[in-house]
């Protein structure tokens, strides 16, 4: 067993970046090996990010993701969102980059995961009012998460100290640039409503929305 110690991790992208994307399916692969997984487990993780700046696509990346992959007794995972992954219960996501971007890099334990969770909530519905359409973005849909005991604690381990995957993908991440003067939350969560127009059209812009 190797133990991660996050406050020692650098940055290593921007997030949904080649290099970022590898780096979280690496440290994910080694909390699941550290795990006390059953022998038979068959689950998979896989989150893509839409919509992603063009600098994050280049040298014929076709999309931005990463996935963590639990079969026949192996634990891989990697750049991309691989359809045999995609296939087995688990949690699979697909969001618009701009949408979790900023706040990916806020480290938290479960109080500040419901905090974001819900500040993101607020986020959605004001722009469900600004563009006058529900669900604009295209939230929702896709198969049930599914989540094992022995995997969620494995993935989540420290997560209250500063630990987990969470934690760990948000130290591996830099900031982008799209965010640097858009109003945020105190959980980075992009704050619609406090942001001037031209600031709301090109944060729309980013999540592929018309107005």
């Amino acid at each position: 067993m190797t133990e991660i110690n996050v406050a020692e991790l650098e940055p290593v992208g921007e997030f949904g970046s080649l290099a970022w994307c590898e780096a979280c399916a690496e440290y994910g692969v080694q909390l699941l090996e550290d795990g006390d997984l059953p022998p038979d487990t068959a689950w998979g993780f896989t989150e893509i990010y839409t919509h992603p700046p063009a600098r994050l696509l280049d040298n014929g990346r076709e999309m931005s993701a990463y996935f963590i992959m639990v079969k026949d007794g192996r634990i891989t995972g990697g750049d991309g969102a691989p359809e045999e992954c995609r296939a087995l219960p688990g949690f699979h996501v697909v969001m618009p980059w701009a949408s979790i971007c900023n706040q990916s890099r806020t480290k938290y334990g479960r109080e500040g995961q419901m905090r974001r969770s819900a500040q993101e909530k607020v986020m959605f519905q004001q722009i469900e009012e600004y563009v006058g359409r529900p669900n604009p973005l295209g939230l929702g849909g896709g198969p049930k998460h599914v989540w094992p005991r022995e995997v969620g604690m494995a993935l989540g381990k420290g997560m209250e100290e500063g630990g987990g995957l969470h934690n760990i993908a948000a130290s591996l991440q830099m900031p982008s640039p799209e965010f640097a003067d858009l109003p945020t939350t105190d959980m980075a969560v992009p704050d619609f409503e406090a942001m001037m127009d031209e600031q709301k059209r090109r944060f729309l812009a980013l999540l592929a929305v018309r107005d």
